[in-house]
């Protein structure tokens, strides 16, 4: 028992070193003025939150968060859905089919970042030589405003895709034959199949996949700071790279502990959420 005890109370007080005391620092952090060189910190109560809520700025990057969060989860969970009943079809080379679209997601997020430049590229880049045959002309993706958020959501959606593919795909061999059988005998046709039978067998995966999504989208990074840095004009500046450049570029400790609270309480909602509703029943209509 003593052993056993131990061994709990060791890794209740590693959880609280790494997980509670990083928590309770950042939110004092939020109240204070510092620039992680001082050996005083200001304590300024609630005014860093007041001036975050009025800066335009952080409204623009909260909007940004929405817009690429909205756009990388829709585009990932469509695609991922249609590419898995593509691939439950017995075609030829479709082992070889799932390896070649689950590879980008195991690739480093900074080497992806790094090719998807170059192709981007209105000069020289692949986009460029494959529109210019039908007489279209490449945007400057990653430098105009217009077109670099969609550019981001375009890599990170190539990159991702293949993960939730590989989880539909798992859904939807899992869905019992009989009930399709069943359908046929009912005189289904293929759109009520989908709608009746594989839509509710999938909603546990798509749910889960929709809240994964939420929060690995809100903590893109890597893509971001390679191929945009935040703009132009900070058009691709998210909530996690506000963060990075408010903390580790302006070293303006307060202002970057107040969007790590925001950013914490957003995620925290998503997962109470999950937690709430993630055990529902599946209920076939």
């Amino acid at each position: 028992m003593g052993a056993v005890w131990g061994h709990g109370g060791a890794e209740s007080g590693v959880s609280v070193v790494f997980v509670f005391w990083p928590l309770v620092y950042n939110a004092y952090l939020s109240l204070v003025e510092w620039d992680f060189i001082a050996p005083v910190k200001v304590f300024v109560g609630l005014e860093n939150y007041r001036e975050a809520l009025r800066d335009p700025l952080f409204h623009q990057v909260l909007g940004n968060s929405l817009v690429f969060t909205v756009g990388t989860v829709a585009g990932t969970l469509v695609l991922g859905l249609l590419g898995a009943l593509l691939l439950n079809q017995p075609l030829v080379l479709r082992q070889a089919a799932r390896s070649v679209l689950f590879a980008p997601y195991i690739l480093p997020g900074a080497a992806v970042a790094v090719v998807w430049v170059y192709i981007f590229d209105p000069t020289y880049g692949l986009i460029r030589l494959l529109l210019h045959p039908v007489g279209l002309a490449s945007p400057n993706w990653l430098r105009d405003p217009r077109w670099a958020m969609l550019a981001l959501i375009l890599v990170y959606i190539w990159k991702h895709v293949g993960y939730t593919l590989v989880i539909f795909l798992a859904g939807l061999q899992a869905i019992p034959r009989d009930l399709y059988e069943a359908a046929l005998i009912d005189g289904a046709g293929a759109w009520a199949r989908f709608r009746f039978v594989t839509l509710p067998g999938l909603s546990p995966i798509t749910f889960f996949l929709v809240v994964t999504g939420i929060l690995s989208s809100f903590q893109a990074f890597d893509l971001i700071h390679v191929m945009t840095r935040g703009g132009p004009v900070n058009a691709t500046n998210t909530l996690l790279y506000h963060l990075y450049e408010e903390g580790f570029v302006a070293f303006h400790a307060g202002r970057a502990g107040v969007v790590a609270v925001i950013l914490f309480l957003l995620l925290l909602l998503v997962t109470v959420v999950q937690v709430r509703y993630g055990e529902r029943r599946v209920h076939y209509a």
